[in-house]
């Protein structure tokens, strides 16, 4: 059986959910995806020195973006700035604001852009 491109998309992403969807209720709410950012920012940080460089990211975030997240603008993300860019990506993925991201918001360019800080 071939799935279309949009059905391919939602099982992808249904298949996303239930990876990082503990209580299986079917969507992500911040704390999964907070905590499933937060497993590769481990992965990401093989010097394990706490902090992700352009490099280590490996273009999940634009150099404008790393920029932006980057308070103190020594280059690099500790993981509470790194958060910090999930969470905000959560809200930007999640326009009914009711706390949770389902597959079609998962789907949209914003939930594919948060996606990227989690797998």
């Amino acid at each position: 059986m071939t799935l279309s491109a949009p059905a391919f998309a939602a099982a992808s992403n249904g298949s996303t959910i239930k990876m990082f969807d503990p209580d299986n209720d079917g969507t992500l709410d911040l704390s999964e995806v907070k905590n499933a950012a937060s497993a590769l920012f481990d992965k990401l940080d093989p010097d394990k020195d706490g902090t992700l460089d352009a490099r280590e990211l490996r273009g999940r975030l634009s150099r404008k973006e790393l920029n932006a997240a980057d308070p103190d603008h020594d280059g690099t993300l500790t993981k509470d700035e790194y958060l910090a860019v999930v969470e905000k990506r959560f809200g930007a993925a999640n326009p009914d604001n009711d706390g949770t991201l389902d597959a079609k918001e998962l789907k949209s360019p914003a939930g594919r852009s948060l996606l990227r800080l989690m797998k």
